[in-house]
């Protein structure tokens, strides 16, 4: 995170038509602030596109920011909302790993996954679907990829082993490794 300057952080979330240059745009009234993008996830979902952005400033810098949100969202057609965090508590020390499933598509998987780990009091951190047609068949696929923290002191072998295991039970195919970020 941003060290010069004692900040504060404010979370922007928005979506609108896509068409080119809008990240530059948006992304230059954060910099004329005098705010800073401490994290970003950006996507194209079908036509939209979304965008979910962690700044960084001074108080003043991010009180214009607000400010200016109702207007940025205006001239560039992107419904905006905003609201003030702070930085993350990490004092409970947690071990990132790398969670990937593929099978055939249908409803729930998504949801099963996130129960198996909200079951265990497992955080999901970040979290990323897909769907592809498969190779030769054409055959409908889904794929996830997440990253978890997992408490420190949690037996590895024995939740990668549930895990797993849940997963041949729902015909998914999984793996868990520790993330190497």
């Amino acid at each position: 995170m941003n060290t010069i300057s004692p900040s504060e952080f404010l979370v922007i979330t928005a979506n609108g038509d896509d068409h080119v240059g809008l990240v530059e745009k948006l992304t230059n009234r954060i910099l004329d602030a005098g705010a800073n993008i401490e994290a970003s996830r950006m996507a194209v979902l079908g036509s939209q596109f979304a965008i979910l952005l962690l700044v960084s400033g001074p108080w003043n810098a991010l009180t214009k920011l607000e400010d200016l949100m109702p207007a940025i969202g205006q001239q560039l057609g992107l419904s905006i909302s905003h609201k003030r965090t702070r930085e993350r508590d990490l004092s409970t020390p947690m071990m990132p790993y790398h969670v990937e499933v593929v099978s055939l598509d249908h409803p729930g998987i998504v949801n099963k996954l996130s129960s198996f780990f909200a079951r265990r009091a497992i955080n999901i951190e970040e979290l990323n679907t897909s769907t592809y047609p498969a190779a030769h068949t054409g055959a409908p696929m889904f794929s996830v990829q997440m990253t978890v923290g997992i408490p420190a002191g949690t037996h590895i072998s024995s939740l990668r082993g549930e895990f797993l295991d849940y997963c041949d039970d729902l015909n998914l195919d999984g793996t868990f490794e520790p993330s190497r970020i």
